[in-house]
């Protein structure tokens, strides 16, 4: 991870940031607020070493305390892990650090916390919460003014598919209209690689990149900037290795089967009642099952909490019968409740224990849908190759969708998660999933 370079919250390592040259007072501030290393220092500063002076005052510190000491190194440690992890998830589109600073830092300090109490040390509950409260004052802080302080300027060589680039908002395209000197200020630029260009563009190209400004090709700048995998063709050049990291699958299903069998344990009690409610308000079994096509193309049958009312209307089809729409009427007034906050899905950790689906994961679709969409879409089979999830980076993105265009937009959005696979992108979809069960996005 560059220590100078800064991350976009459009999940974009954009290389040298505009103003590196300017030596003004402003100038140097702004680069330092940018720094990992200054980040990282001035969180140890704030949130270790300045609980310590306020509680016993500069010279007064009593070090040889073991309470105290290991206060110090645990603090130390949670707020180092909490920076990696913070920095992780900032690298995903659509991310911005102010929203995750709370419940980064409370996995860190608490996994510290948790350290303590197991192996039975000393420490300062005092200055270990007020540390944790110090590190997420700082980097919330430290969010803010990075998302005011940059601006993102990327020139665009003329040529191919330039024209498909989006515009998020945070980014401030220039159009190159001859091959000759960088434009100074400039983050990056973009071109499409597959082109033919001119002797002079292709000097021009390559000169930007000797020099140090990043180049990207387009189809890698609209995956950065939209967390989404426009597919052409399944080609290694689109989405590296067609299939996933093997061991991250392994260790995320012992992972997954852990924590379902926890949370089942746990919320037992609240399960149940809420099946009597179920039960209680519209006639039919609490819980709903429907044959989902899940992992490697095989068919299992998913369980949820029953939403709707066991009334079907013998006019529509299969595919209609599984579709729900909005404002759906068959939606009962307890399921509506359920689906806003997502708590219908808890009965798939049956689905997890038997292997079938992740927490986290491409939702699975009833089986006449998902027959649907592979004659419809292109490709759509091969997100497959992933156990399905309760949640997924295309639920917290774009919310439920059923039409076929917006089906190849989350499919684009699946594909994006299967080709950056990894544990930090899961942390970033449990977190968000958290926001949408708060705030009932993209519910029906």
């Amino acid at each position: 991870m560059p220590d100078r370079a800064d991350t976009m919250g459009t999940g974009t390592t954009a290389g040298t940031e505009a103003g590196w040259q300017d030596r003004t007072l402003a100038g140097l501030l702004r680069r330092a607020v940018f720094r990992n290393r200054v980040q990282l220092l001035g969180g140890v500063l704030f949130a270790v070493l300045l609980p310590l002076v306020f509680r016993f005052g500069p010279v007064a510190v009593p070090l040889t305390q073991s309470a105290l000491t290991n206060t110090i190194v645990g603090a130390t440690i949670a707020l180092t892990l909490g920076f990696f992890f913070y920095r992780r998830l900032l690298d995903y589109p659509g991310t911005e650090g102010i929203s995750y600073a709370v419940p980064v830092f409370a996995l860190t300090y608490g996994a510290i916390l948790i350290l303590f109490l197991f192996m039975r040390l000393d420490y300062s509950r005092y200055l270990f919460g007020a540390s944790y409260a110090m590190a997420v004052i700082w980097f919330t802080v430290l969010s803010i003014a990075m998302v005011r302080l940059r601006t993102y300027r990327i020139g665009i060589v003329p040529g191919g598919s330039v024209g498909t680039l989006p515009d998020p908002g945070s980014v401030r395209w220039e159009n190159l209209t001859q091959p000759g000197a960088l434009p100074s200020g400039l983050n990056a630029v973009v071109a499409d690689l597959r082109t033919d260009f001119s002797p002079a563009w292709e000097r021009f190209i390559a000169e930007t990149a000797i020099a140090g400004t990043p180049v990207f090709h387009v189809k890698q700048l609209q995956e950065t900037l939209t967390g989404r995998v426009e597919i052409e063709h399944l080609s290694e050049n689109t989405l590296g290795a067609l299939n996933p990291n093997d061991i991250y699958l392994k260790i995320k299903q012992i992972g997954d089967w852990l924590a379902a069998l926890f949370v089942l344990a746990l919320t037992l009690p609240f399960l149940a009642t809420m099946a009597a409610i179920i039960r209680l308000e519209s006639k039919g079994p609490a819980l709903f099952r429907q044959a989902r096509m899940g992992y490697r193309g095989n068919i299992f049958t998913l369980y949820k909490f029953r939403t709707m009312t066991m009334e079907r209307d013998g006019a529509q089809s299969a595919r209609e019968q599984a579709m729900t729409q909005d404002d759906d009427i068959r939606v009962t007034r307890f399921g509506r409740f359920l689906r806003r906050t997502r708590l219908d899905e808890l009965p798939q950790m049956i689905n997890i224990l038997r292997g079938e689906m992740s927490w986290i994961g491409p939702r699975p679709e009833a089986v006449p849908l998902s027959e649907w969409y592979e004659k419809e879409l292109p490709f759509y089979r091969y997100r497959h190759i992933v156990r399905p999830g309760i949640s997924g980076w295309a639920q917290v993105m774009q919310g439920h969708v059923a039409a076929p265009d917006l089906v190849l937009e989350k499919l684009h959005y699946d594909f994006y998660y299967i080709k950056n696979f990894s544990p930090w992108l899961d942390l970033l979809i449990v977190l968000k999933t958290i926001r949408t069960m708060l705030t009932g996005f993209g519910a029906r």
